[in-house]
């Protein structure tokens, strides 16, 4: 898919979030998630037979608090199938979380981000990165030897950062000195993404504007 055939449709993002609130709430039940009507839909669909990057946030309701976040930049998988396993990752093995409980199921809500492929970004002075970067837009992805972390574009739109801001927190998140990014050797990439998010736990599902 390119251009405008790949965006989802709010229709298309809202049976991508079900899809990820089922796999958990299967999981819990001890539910073979494959007979499950939406998943064998979704999974029969050409939309979300295609490979993109996919990350499933849960966060507490109503307080927003990240309760887990994990996914993918470059998968095999097809959507339908790394949006399940992102969402199972999420609630079991986030590492920075306990894992979830099933009686939290009634107070989460599911987001989640489709990617697009990531863009390295070369400046000719490590100094006019953050002139390059749009807030709310773009997600960040740090390489520096064997070192990496990646932030989504809603990140520094929830914490209200600048460009300069959000380069030090995602270098902070690979455990790296706030400003490694103005090293030559570390590699800077961009991502846009689409964000669909429950309102409510089991509740409407809205596409996130994030600017």
């Amino acid at each position: 898919m390119s251009g405008d055939d790949a965006r989802y449709s709010l229709e298309e993002g809202a049976k991508l979030v079900a899809l990820a609130r089922q796999a958990v709430e299967y999981s819990f039940a001890g539910m073979d998630l494959r007979s499950s009507d939406l998943y064998r839909e979704a999974c029969s669909y050409d939309r979300f037979k295609v490979r993109r990057g996919v990350f499933t946030s849960i966060y507490l309701y109503p307080s927003h608090e990240l309760r887990g976040c994990i996914g993918y930049v470059d998968t095999p998988m097809p959507l339908c199938e790394a949006v399940v396993k992102s969402a199972l990752s999420s609630a079991f093995s986030d590492p920075r979380f306990e894992p979830m409980s099933r009686d939290e199921l009634d107070s989460v809500v599911f987001e989640v981000s489709v990617l697009t492929p990531p863009r390295l970004l070369s400046p000719r002075n490590p100094l006019e990165l953050p002139s390059m970067i749009r807030i709310g837009r773009d997600g960040l992805i740090l390489e520096y030897g064997p070192y990496s972390a990646l932030l989504l574009p809603q990140v520094p739109v929830e914490f209200g950062w600048s460009a300069e801001e959000y380069l030090s927190h995602l270098a902070m998140k690979a455990g790296l000195t706030p400003d490694i990014w103005l090293d030559r050797k570390a590699r800077i990439y961009v991502f846009q993404a689409q964000v669909f998010e429950e309102v409510e736990p089991r509740g409407k599902v809205v596409e996130k504007v994030l600017v």
